[in-house]
């Protein structure tokens, strides 16, 4: 099962709520910090970080010998990665999406491909039963998406070479459970996070700001078919649009966390929910109970 935590707005304690669904489950499991823009989970789960891959993407290279300049590549890449001005060629690298049609489309094979590295990958422990990793986006670099989409897809090596057993067990089966941190917002990095997810947990607050983003991000669960539930977070500082939007919409309210001083200072110390208040194990232990039966995992 793959459960995507989820926000539309940022900092409405989404990265907390997965920490703490991940120290709750008591299983081995993989988690996924996919907030490559300025990932924040390993604070809260203090991994120990053994292993690291580059992520790049292929960049067209144009042999001005053997180019034609007929044009084909500018005219099949959508995102106007490559110009072409009489007998002269423009690669524009930070446009590029590394798609490889320009390779592909090429009469006279003029174009090879060298690798653009654009962020990293790193994984490793936290805890027995958590095998962490987390993908960190090069400063400068635009596109995150290559880098989540790595992400899901990486396998943690053992210190012999072998891949790990938790690995074998596929996450979206019954067995395996995957946890993934998305990136705030409703954007492409957020969609790539929620593509193949079984269940999505949309973290709001009582907000205007709160209830205009969940709004957004509801819509792209609902695009790619994910069942959803809602965690209210500072319940109680704001107004009722969010509990109302979700009855409208059978959004399942799956918790209610009230704004709590000794929280605050608790998340401001790395530590998370669940271990802070012991009246929070209870309710995280049992969301997956009632996860499996919202989204029929």
């Amino acid at each position: 099962m793959i459960i995507a935590i989820a926000s539309g707005k940022g900092g409405t304690g989404k990265t907390a709520i997965a920490t703490s669904l991940a120290l709750a489950a008591k299983r081995p499991l993989r988690f996924l910090d996919c907030d490559v823009e300025a990932p924040n989970a390993a604070l809260f789960l203090k991994p120990k970080l053994e292993h690291r891959k580059p992520v790049g993407i292929p960049i067209p290279v144009i042999d001005e010998e053997l180019c034609s300049y007929c044009g084909r590549c500018a005219a099949v890449c959508e995102f106007h990665a490559i110009a072409i001005m009489g007998n002269k060629s423009l690669i524009f690298p930070e446009l590029c999406h590394g798609c490889g049609s320009c390779t592909l489309i090429c009469p006279e094979h003029a174009i090879r491909e060298r690798i653009d590295t654009i962020g990293v990958l790193e994984g490793g422990s936290a805890l027995p039963e958590i095998q962490f990793a987390q993908g960190i986006l090069n400063i400068g670099e635009p596109m995150a998406v290559p880098v989540i989409r790595e992400l899901k897809k990486w396998s943690f090596p053992s210190p012999t070479g072998q891949i790990n057993p938790i690995e074998q067990t596929s996450p979206a089966s019954s067995n395996g459970l995957e946890i993934r941190d998305a990136p705030p917002g409703a954007s492409c990095p957020v969609v790539e996070t929620l593509r193949g997810a079984d269940f999505a947990i949309l973290v709001t607050e009582p907000t205007p700001f709160g209830y205009h983003d969940l709004r957004q991000v509801v819509e792209i669960c609902r695009d790619l078919n994910i069942p959803a539930g809602v965690i209210i977070n500072r319940d109680g500082i704001g107004e009722k649009t969010v509990e109302e939007f979700c009855a409208s919409e059978g959004l399942p309210i799956l918790m209610r966390i009230p704004l709590q001083r000794n929280l605050a200072q608790a998340l401001a110390q790395g530590e998370t929910i669940y271990t802070a208040d012991v009246r929070f194990r209870a309710p995280f232990e049992q969301l997956l109970t009632k996860i499996r039966g919202i989204g029929h995992v």
